[in-house]
């Protein structure tokens, strides 16, 4: 799952010093940032793993990662310098209202560690907007080499440990560091869809295209994770139309995936039904697993005015032990009607700015991340905190950006 886009070509240094040089760009830069930052929000579940990590070490390398990514922020941007963004305005907005709700909450400890956490995350970002609306999509790169690298370490796992890397009923997760399956879908299908549209914009090549494909699709397939495909595979509509009119290589994929698609409905048709079930019943599919008696549950209880339009402060994202895995139902319980509103406007923003943006790879992309979390977020969390899906956001966000001066 190796290859890389297109952009700058690298400078060449002096070799006296050259090492000190290499390291003092590498932190004038966002990569280093960004992938500390990406391991802020990498998940860490109680999954068992080849060589045991206590929860503490475990929760004190992610979050303690944050604290580090803004120091190195500051370091990559010195001078504070930042550009305007309504999208970050919004996220602000989000994050102090949630700090203040969270410090009257039930739950105060945890509740306002969560917000501070937030506040924290939505800094790091404003200080990398020097980077955003560059030709060379920095930080959509930068993200991409971070799903590589999570994706080497689950298909390492799942050499050396076949066993637990498939515990999870039969479905590929982190053997080496606990990712759920959940989340290996997720990092996989990303990874894939945004290959495949840079791919169609003629921006990657295809030998880096067909790597993923076999590496990002094959990690898909283990994770067995409807949410992920589907979201992949909406995405990659809106974003291949997109760029239907001005790319041939567009038309001619849309007509052999078109035909694929038909041949494969009808003659493996009861295989796919089977798979997408995984050995559900139709009725259990329906109910989503379970996940709508939770959301009827949290919709049930009764909270005073004030709670019910500011929510009741960030929690873990469950109701009386249950995971909620719904993003706005999590969102209406912690922050309301407000942050309900206020994640519908960083969608509704992007989608406008997508829309409006001139044609090419960058809207493409940006567009198939909007739309991914957009589906994803029915039955996932993650756009009301810092979490992977805000990341892509921010990354959609900075491809959106208007043109800025390369440094």
């Amino acid at each position: 799952m190796t290859g890389s886009l297109t952009g700058p070509p690298p400078v060449t240094v002096p070799a006296a010093g050259s090492g000190a040089i290499a390291a003092g760009s590498l932190l004038r830069g966002p990569r280093v940032v960004w992938a500390v930052l990406f391991v802020n929000v990498l998940a860490f579940s109680s999954l068992p793993t080849l060589l045991p990590i206590p929860v503490t070490v475990g929760q004190l390398i992610t979050q303690g990662a944050l604290p580090l990514a803004f120091l190195l922020a500051l370091l990559a941007n010195p001078r504070g310098v930042i550009r305007p963004s309504l999208f970050l305005v919004l996220l602000t907005a989000l994050a102090v209202v949630a700090l203040m709700v969270s410090i009257h909450s039930e739950f105060m400890v945890g509740s306002t560690f969560r917000a501070c956490r937030l506040i924290a995350f939505t800094t790091v970002v404003w200080l990398l907007t020097p980077w955003w609306g560059r030709s060379d999509m920095i930080l959509l790169r930068c993200h991409l080499s971070c799903l590589r690298a999570v994706l080497a370490l689950v298909l390492i796992g799942a050499v050396l440990a076949p066993g637990l890397a498939f515990s999870y009923g039969g479905r590929l997760s982190g053997a080496l560091w606990p990712i759920p399956p959940t989340q290996v879908g997720h990092y996989a299908a990303v990874l894939l869809g945004c290959t495949l549209v840079l791919w169609l914009g003629n921006v990657t090549s295809r030998r880096s295209m067909l790597l993923t494909l076999l590496g990002a699709g094959a990690v898909l397939a283990g994770a067995h994770t409807r949410t992920a495909l589907v979201a992949m595979i909406l995405g990659l509509i809106v974003a291949g139309a997109s760029l239907f009119v001005g790319h041939a290589r567009v038309r001619r994929t849309s007509a052999l995936v078109g035909f694929v698609v038909v041949l494969a409905a009808t003659s493996f048709g009861p295989v796919l039904r089977e798979w997408a079930l995984r050995g559900q019943t139709l009725e259990e599919a329906g109910d989503l697993t379970g996940r709508t008696v939770v959301w009827s549950a949290v919709f049930r209880l009764r909270r005073p005015p004030l709670s019910e339009f500011f929510g009741s402060g960030l929690s873990n994202k469950s109701f009386n032990g249950l995971s909620i895995d719904s993003n706005w139902v999590a969102t209406y319980l912690d922050q309301g009607w407000f942050g309900v509103s206020i994640n519908a406007m960083f969608l509704v923003l992007l989608l406008l700015l997508g829309i409006t943006h001139p044609r090419g790879p960058r809207r493409a992309v940006a567009l198939f991340l909007v739309t991914y979390c957009l589906v994803a977020s029915i039955t996932e969390t993650g756009l009301g905190d810092a979490s992977p899906y805000m990341l892509e956001l921010v990354v959609a966000a900075a491809l959106l950006a208007a043109p800025a001066r390369e440094t």
